[in-house]
């Protein structure tokens, strides 16, 4: 039985909106029609249910740390990027029961919220009961660490074995960040990724230091590795920043995320561009403000034209694993257009995680999730107000 809905808009998100549009889906939520308010009235469908508001496909969330969710609370705001790290390795050994319960917490908040698909970051095996029980579809990255160029086999095979415990579901190995993978270790995910034909993704510039480390080996980080009792003598830096310095050891290939870009510059995205056709990025400014109260250059990276997606992170850096939480920060923040916003939330994040065939905007035949947001009006341009609720 197929049943109609319609709100004051329908954004399909490849085209322009529908004013009092109308959408049929059949029992689970596969469309089966796209109507304009004409087209209903000319077929005779009278049972429509009417909404206020605007109905959107449901939302993709690019970069989350699911096995994180034990965290909420416990880690104070704005301690910089190397305070947080040591306080996430201190805090994250936990009670697995404790840990199972947060983390199916935390999928069914992110349903409810109108999450259909999750790009999730895991160094260990405790998030795949969760992930096989859920109505959310999982692409698991499995986060490969390993500094020491001589250990860097032992650090792939590790990850490689975590990769295949997590089958059937999707899964692919991913570097950790620029400062915690050696050069072998890249080369051996770049060969690994192209021969899987498997996407990536990389946290980027979330801080300061980070640049620092790559442009002359200062910075925080030195605090971190002494801290952990590592020997860097073997590190030599660059000379330039840790984008120019790692982009080049990944295969440009594969469809790449880089995520929270909080520090990267115009030069670093010209660089990048040229570097690497494939690559996606993806804010998460909730995150960027709780770790280092700071957020990216978005206007900036609007104008050189990147493909733009968006992640909560975990709750060890967020309060909440909302995408439309992150939408109204950005909206709140900056001038971006309620339509950029909802491509970036939806359709650019399933292109990247290789899904849009089923999710990202709504099309016929597509199961994509529906769900309504409240919006206002002015001059014909729209604000996004609230999360509504999740339709399907």
């Amino acid at each position: 039985m197929v049943s109609y809905i319609s709100a004051d808009y329908i954004y399909t998100i490849i085209g322009p909106p529908i004013k009092n549009g109308v959408i049929g889906l059949d029992a689970d939520g596969t469309i089966v029609e796209i109507l304009t308010a004409d087209e209903a009235i000319e077929k005779q469908h009278l049972d429509i249910k009417q909404y206020h508001g605007i109905i959107i496909p449901g939302f993709v969330n690019t970069h989350c740390h699911l096995e994180l969710s034990n965290l909420r609370g416990r880690i104070p705001k704005h301690t910089g990027l190397p305070a947080f790290v040591q306080e996430v390795m201190k805090l994250r050994i936990t009670d697995e029961y404790e840990l199972d319960s947060a983390m199916m917490r935390a999928d069914r908040e992110m349903f409810a919220c109108g999450i259909v698909a999750v790009g999730d970051i895991s160094n260990q095996i405790s998030s795949r009961i969760t992930k096989r029980g859920s109505l959310i579809h999982y692409h698991t990255f499995v986060e490969t660490i390993g500094f020491n160029p001589e250990t860097y086999q032992a650090a792939f095979d590790r990850s490689l074995a975590l990769k295949n415990e997590f089958s059937p579901l999707p899964a692919s190995l991913t570097p950790h960040a620029p400062y915690s993978v050696s050069t072998p270790l890249f080369q051996a995910l770049k060969l690994d990724a192209e021969e899987q034909d498997a996407i990536v993704s990389i946290h980027n510039q979330e801080c300061e230091d980070e640049n620092a480390f790559f442009e002359g080996k200062k910075g925080k980080f030195l605090d971190l590795y002494a801290t952990l009792g590592l020997d860097i003598d073997f590190f030599e830096p660059s000379g330039k920043t840790s984008l120019q310095s790692y982009l080049p050891l990944l295969s440009n290939q594969q469809r790449t995320l880089l995520v929270h870009n909080t520090f990267s510059s115009k030069e670093d995205v010209a660089f990048a561009t040229q570097t690497h056709e494939q690559l996606y990025w993806c804010l998460c400014p909730n995150a960027n403000l709780y770790i280092e109260n700071k957020l990216p250059d978005v206007p900036m990276l609007m104008q050189e034209g990147v493909k733009i997606t968006l992640g909560t992170d975990s709750l060890a850096s967020n309060d909440e694993l909302s995408i439309f939480s992150e939408m109204m920060t950005l909206q709140d923040s900056f001038a971006i257009s309620a339509d950029e916003l909802l491509k970036w939330a939806t359709l650019n994040g399933a292109e990247y995680l290789g899904i849009d065939n089923r999710f990202g905007s709504l099309e016929i035949g597509k199961r994509p999730g529906v769900n309504l947001l409240t919006f206002e009006e002015k001059n014909g341009k729209f604000s996004l107000l609230d999360f509504g609720r999740r339709l399907y």
